[in-house]
């Protein structure tokens, strides 16, 4: 098939966590991360990530980025096709 190219936008329980978050998103190679100002100082994080183009694979990382400690919310922001 091919790959697609995902933005999932991680929001943080806390601020309190935020750098440790950002060091357990790093583990998952992403091809950007970015921080995302929101408002009144909170951030959260843009994780870029190219996966391939299957049945299970964009619930699979989105679960793996929940499942990560200190996430609040996980959000899909923009899927397109890698050439």
């Amino acid at each position: 098939m091919g790959d697609v190219i995902v933005v999932f936008r991680i929001t943080p329980e806390s601020m309190d966590h935020y750098d440790a978050l950002k060091h357990e998103l790093e583990k998952l190679k992403p091809q950007r991360l970015e921080e995302e100002p929101i408002a009144f100082g909170i951030k959260a994080w843009k994780f870029t990530k190219i996966i391939p183009d299957e049945e299970g694979t964009l619930p699979d990382m989105e679960e793996k980025l929940a499942k990560i400690h200190g996430v609040q919310n996980v959000d899909t922001i923009e899927i397109s096709r890698s050439l």
